[in-house]
């Protein structure tokens, strides 16, 4: 399976989540989900898979050949995205850029952990007020101590964010082109705008 994301539009095609392509062909298959394609037209699994394959990415299946979709559209959901990001290892380092903030480095996600700026040991609590991305060195180096103690500089003050997890992209354009209408604000107000009826 390539790994790759799809973005997954609620039924009214704003942005909720951001999938692996395993879990988007699943939805196509179960028909939970619609591919859509850079002409805004929805397809279902079958439909899709007859689609020619020769540009983009593919999966190979025993029999044939499907290009991937990188936007997918649930049939029934209208949820909305979440107001609060979730407190998680994955929202803490997109929230960091993967960058320790003690010494700035960037680093691949496995060289990284999590510091708690005021140690638990001294009642720190785990929240995203307390809880950076720090390299393996600087947590060595701070130990148990607050960065006062040990003479380290904290790059950011560590905030809760205001961004929904899909919106972690920042300000960098998104990694397929076919996500850009629904992740701009202009063109995202062009499929949200309210029709009038004859």
């Amino acid at each position: 399976m390539p790994d790759s994301s799809v973005l997954v539009l609620n039924r009214l095609y704003q942005p909720i989540h951001v999938t692996s392509v395993k879990r988007a062909f699943a939805l196509l298959y179960q028909g939970i989900a619609r591919a859509i394609d850079r002409e805004y037209r929805l397809f279902d699994f079958e439909s899709w898979a007859q689609l020619s394959a020769e540009r983009g990415d593919v999966l190979r299946t025993v029999n044939r050949v499907i290009r991937i979709p990188r936007v997918i559209v649930l049939v029934a959901c209208e949820r909305l995205p979440r107001a609060r990001v979730r407190f998680s290892r994955f929202n803490i380092y997109a929230r960091d850029g993967n960058q320790c903030q003690y010494c700035g480095g960037r680093f691949s996600r496995s060289e990284l952990n999590l510091d708690h700026v005021v140690p638990r040991s001294r009642g720190g609590t785990t929240t995203w007020a307390n809880v950076v991305c720090s390299c393996i060195q600087c947590n060595l180096r701070k130990g148990g101590r607050t960065p006062e103690e040990a003479g380290m500089a904290l790059r950011r003050r560590p905030v809760r964010p205001q961004w929904s997890p899909f919106h972690r992209l920042g300000t960098k354009r998104p990694p397929y082109r076919e996500w850009a209408p629904f992740l701009n604000l202009e063109d995202a107000s062009y499929w949200n705008a309210e029709l009038i009826q004859d």
